[in-house]
């Protein structure tokens, strides 16, 4: 970037799947597109470059899904971890629109995998991306070079200039310095504030100190600040986003899904006072396990401990991490440093309560414990035969719920109640119109991928009026 000035007829601000959704669908209706992402090249993508998977309505079998997943079911699950508080009309309208989305996205040179079986139960519900996130965003950054897009590294959006509710122009920081865009519309895929760890310790307190950021470290929420700034209409609860339990041991930015602790649901779960908190086992993990951030995260130290013994090796894809391992509970809990004699209590009330049955991690197998507080209702077994393992918990945010209010057509809301003469959001910057709180596995993607698609669109059917 060289000339002061820039003008197109789109900017789209951001680099990850919603953003390059967006471009992609600006050009495809025939304008002139400008990208900008504040990542250099080598980071570029933001949270989409950590993903694997997309979960997508259909009425039959597909070639990247099994059996059916139909709006209704769908819907429900969303229903189910969001506790009924979401926007059921706008949650169905992006639940029918990912019944396009693998068409679309094969188009633009996205490759899928074979649908999964074992553990994540996700065969049937989520399409998985060929190499990951790394390689959808690599196929979309290809797409929107060969069609002719501009695209600027390390160029971060500074300032929305609004006059009353129109962009007339965004201040940008590039390498060659200050300078400006012109665009005829604009759409703001930037991401949330996730990474800002002031603004989260504004919202959380103290214990966001201990947070860990699963993500790239480029979303600061400048584009929500400026927003709010001009006036725009804000949706969500700043506490409220897509927090994970990751392995204690992961690095403050960027380490990704491999972090993530999937033994939870067939193990339990101790504070550092080494007791249980929280059903393990209340359902599927791809269903509960974002739950388990914001569970950690109301835990002393914000810390917590999954322990499981041998004979759940195997059922789990492992952390990226060695699990802490030892021959006895009392010799796990001295390594993990908790009370000793609490922890084994706590296991040894845990086994008596085991009810039995036939265990089966495939399926909501009915094996809990009676008399607990709190009881587990699935996959509970005796946790007796040794050696035990354990990993340390802490909470992994991912993305923000609190953002910027949209229409159907992913135009920005005014807070005086109209629309934006031509701003539009699309991505985790807009997800609470739809999540206020959970998470099911691959929403955010399909979220992102919708609403980038229609907000290029729209962006350049305004930019062409």
């Amino acid at each position: 970037m060289t000339d002061k000035t820039i003008h197109c007829d789109v900017l789209v601000i951001g680099g990850g799947n919603a953003a390059l959704c967006s471009a992609l669908s600006a050009h495809e209706q025939g304008a002139s597109v400008v990208l900008i992402e504040s990542a250099p090249k080598v980071w570029r993508g933001g949270n989409s470059s950590h993903t694997r998977n997309l979960r997508c309505m259909h009425n039959a079998p597909t070639d990247v899904l099994t059996d059916a997943y139909t709006e209704d079911e769908f819907f429900q699950d969303v229903y189910r971890v969001t506790g009924g508080e979401t926007n059921e009309e706008m949650a169905r309208y992006v639940i029918r629109s990912t019944e396009t989305c693998t068409t679309w996205m094969k188009k633009h040179g996205v490759r899928f995998q074979p649908s999964l079986g074992g553990t994540l139960h996700l065969g049937r519900t989520n399409a998985f991306f060929l190499g990951g996130g790394k390689a959808l965003v690599n196929a979309y950054f290809k797409a929107i070079e060969k069609a002719g897009v501009q695209i600027y590294y390390e160029t971060e959006a500074t300032q929305l200039n609004f006059v009353d509710n129109k962009c007339e122009s965004v201040d940008v920081q590039s390498p060659s310095g200050i300078q400006k865009i012109v665009p005829k519309s604009v759409v703001i895929a930037a991401g949330g504030f996730e990474s800002n760890l002031e603004w989260l310790e504004e919202a959380w307190g103290p214990a966001a100190r201990n947070f860990i950021v699963r993500g790239t470290r480029f979303n600061q929420g400048r584009m929500l600040r400026e927003l709010m700034r001009n006036s725009a209409a804000i949706i969500g609860d700043p506490t409220q986003g897509h927090a994970v339990a990751i392995d204690a041991r992961s690095p403050k930015y960027d380490g990704g899904i491999v972090t993530r602790v999937d033994c939870v649901s067939l193990g339990v779960v101790l504070n550092k006072n080494g007791e249980r908190f929280y059903d393990e086992g209340e359902d599927f993990w791809p269903k509960r396990y974002a739950i388990w951030g914001r569970l950690v995260a109301q835990q002393a130290d914000q810390v917590a401990y999954s322990i499981i013994d041998q004979k759940i090796i195997g059922r789990f894809m492992p952390s990226v991490f060695k699990s802490i391992s030892a021959n006895s509970i009392e010799e796990l809990a001295e390594k993990l440093n908790l009370p000793v004699a609490q922890v084994k209590t706590t296991i040894n009330d845990y086994n008596q309560a085991v009810q039995g049955g036939k265990f089966d991690h495939s399926v909501l197998d009915g094996c809990r414990t009676q008399g607990l507080s709190p009881d587990k209702t699935n996959w509970a077994q005796t946790i007796d035969q040794a050696p035990f393992y354990a990993y340390p918990l802490a909470t992994g945010i991912t993305f923000t719920y609190m953002g910027v209010v949209v229409d159907k057509t992913a135009r920005v809301q005014m807070s005086n109640g109209q629309p934006s003469d031509n701003v539009f959001a699309a991505g985790e910057i807009m997800a609470g119109n739809i999540l206020s709180k959970g998470y099911v596995a691959g929403f955010g993607m399909a979220i992102g991928t919708v609403f980038g698609r229609i907000a290029g669109t729209e962006a350049a059917k305004n930019a062409n009026a």
